[in-house]
């Protein structure tokens, strides 16, 4: 198995120390997969302190040292090193309040998660492969070292490790891990909410995202219940054939790849099934869920403690992405001009989606009318006639020039303006926007 020199290095120079070592982890199972690792993780005999005679402290930035990591810094780039170690008890189904460092590579092998994750190599050894990892990699599988719901109940965010390596690779969870996965998946309302939003969001983004979000729904709706009411909720509907679950995972699936994209498309029907109604034909309707669906998402999103720019453009996304504006110039302006070009393109990307999701003896005029929409946009772009407030040709800096001067009238007589220039009813031009302004205000003092 080829290696970086880097790693090589490191492991050398261990070795000339008397200890042994070795990468592990991922980048064995993603290398002997042939896919270049993104990080080379490395474990040892050296006790932290050896280490660091080793390698030199100038070289290691001492952090995780409890648990008997050190990070070095080799050829410009960062290398985890731990000690070979076995857990303590684990009391908050997170992490060890001990650890005791071994001598013997096996034994750390045996306290990881998964057989695909408890490899090891070094050019010396060659793989160091006791519980089958090989194995379940050529046969596409997931499975637990040693007892499954041991070691959930250690660290119950290996449940959600199961479902994005589901996810990210298109492996299938061995019965017996995805049993215990299940029993143990009430743990995981003990996983930070930080630790969740990671994996969920690596899950969503991966390329068989799709197969776990269908097969899945018992652990997810542990860290989503809102989930629960869309599952096998029929929308009674001649755009739609499948009930609301399913059309939000065909959505995922037929959406960019990317948190914002995912997250919206996970979540932009979920406030449905409470706007439920049917009219006098039986037709299924669901009147003012975007915005139901945007307020539920913005609650999701902060329990799951997201950052306030991922909140903000997954709310605007999921809020306009029902909106059918004309397919015209002033249509098309009119909706840039109140979200902005790069979002206007988002939401027509989620649209986009939306509609490969629903009937498809509808999907071709729908298809039809978001391709305008695009086109539309990128008209306006080179002709500059995309407008928007910090394209006007007029500040808030002006209007206090001409008396203008509290807050909230400055931001009106903005948006005004703005409109006007939108419908075409005025040019964009400084000094008739300041003629409109001084209108405006003598008529609205």
């Amino acid at each position: 198995m080829e290696i970086p020199e880097s790693v090589k290095k490191i492991i050398r120079t261990l070795e000339s120390s008397g200890c042994s070592a070795y990468a592990v982890g991922g980048c064995v199972r993603d290398k002997m997969m042939g896919i270049e690792p993104h990080d080379w993780d490395l474990c040892t005999s050296a006790l932290p302190e050896q280490v660091l005679s080793a390698l030199g402290s100038h070289n290691v930035i001492e952090s995780g040292l409890k648990h008997g990591t050190v990070t070095v810094k080799v050829d410009g780039q960062l290398y985890e090193i731990t000690t070979f170690r076995t857990d303590g008890e684990y009391l908050d189904n997170r992490r060890p309040e001990s650890v005791t460092f071994v001598t013997s590579v096996e034994d750390d092998l045996s306290r990881r998660d998964f057989t695909i994750n408890a490899m090891a190599y070094n050019p010396k050894d060659g793989l160091i492969d006791l519980f089958g990892g090989m194995d379940d990699i050529s046969s596409k599988t997931i499975r637990c070292v040693g007892d499954a719901e041991k070691r959930f109940e250690e660290d119950a965010l290996r449940i959600l490790r199961a479902l994005r390596f589901s996810s990210r690779l298109g492996f299938e969870i061995e019965p017996g891990t995805l049993e215990a996965a299940k029993k143990k998946a009430y743990l995981l309302k003990n996983i930070s909410a930080e630790r969740i939003a990671s994996e969920l969001l690596m899950i969503l983004d991966g390329e068989y995202a799709p197969r776990v979000l269908i097969d899945q729904t018992e652990i997810l709706s542990v860290i989503l219940p809102e989930i629960k009411a869309m599952i096998g909720f029929l929308q009674y509907n001649p755009h739609h054939i499948y009930d609301v679950w399913q059309h939000t995972v065909k959505v995922v699936e037929y959406s960019p790849h990317g948190k914002v994209y995912r997250l919206a498309a996970l979540m932009h029907d979920i406030g449905k099934p409470d706007c439920f109604t049917r009219d006098e034909k039986g037709i299924g309707h669901f009147h003012g869920h975007p915005e139901l669906s945007a307020e539920m998402a913005v609650k999701i999103m902060k329990r799951l403690k997201l950052d306030n720019n991922t909140i903000s453009e997954v709310r605007e996304i999921i809020l306009y992405h029902d909106r059918r504006p004309p397919a015209d110039k002033k249509g098309v302006r009119k909706f840039i001009s109140g979200v902005g070009k790069d979002r206007y393109l988002s939401i027509l990307r989620l649209k986009r989606a939306d509609a490969k999701a629903q009937n498809p003896a509808m999907l071709e005029d729908k298809l039809h009318y978001i391709d305008e929409l695009e086109r539309i946009c990128e008209e306006l772009t080179e002709n500059g006639e995309e407008f928007s407030l910090r394209t006007l040709k007029i500040n808030g800096k002006d209007l206090i020039s001409i008396g203008i001067s509290e807050g909230r009238q400055i931001g009106t007589v903005l948006h005004y303006l703005l409109d006007l220039v939108v419908e075409g009813t005025v040019e964009n031009d400084h000094e008739v926007l300041m003629q409109e302004a001084k209108k405006y205000a003598a008529t609205h003092n």
